[in-house]
């Protein structure tokens, strides 16, 4: 598998704002709604998507509102950051499981022996 980082790396920060403008672009366009629409429903100023849309940077919040006003917030699950646990842990906790069952005290004590 290539390494695509690397392309992420050599662009510019103006090229990666422009392509992020191009992605919500194109996403409002598939969903066939305006600026103003998608601004009213962000609550941002139009201008501020028209912004984002010819490639001028914004505000990572304006950027969050037109990503929640699209419904494409699940791009952000890239961010999230979840706890793995690590094969000593897995081991410890798996060898702590129960692997059989065993009988209580009070059902030993009924069937005791009188000798």
């Amino acid at each position: 598998m290539a390494n695509t980082n690397t392309e992420w790396v050599s662009r510019s920060d103006k090229s990666l704002v422009a392509l992020i403008g191009n992605y919500i672009k194109h996403q409002r366009l598939i969903q066939n709604k305006t600026q103003a629409t998608i601004a009213e429903n962000a609550g941002i100023n139009r201008w501020t998507l028209s912004k984002i849309e010819n490639g001028e940077p914004i505000s990572l919040s304006s950027l969050i509102q037109i990503l929640r006003a699209l419904d494409l917030l699940d791009i952000l699950d890239v961010f999230k950051i979840e706890t793995q646990l690590s094969p000593l842990t897995l081991a410890k906790l798996e060898k702590q499981k129960r692997q059989r069952a065993r009988t209580g005290p009070e059902v030993n004590k009924k069937e005791r022996s009188q000798w």
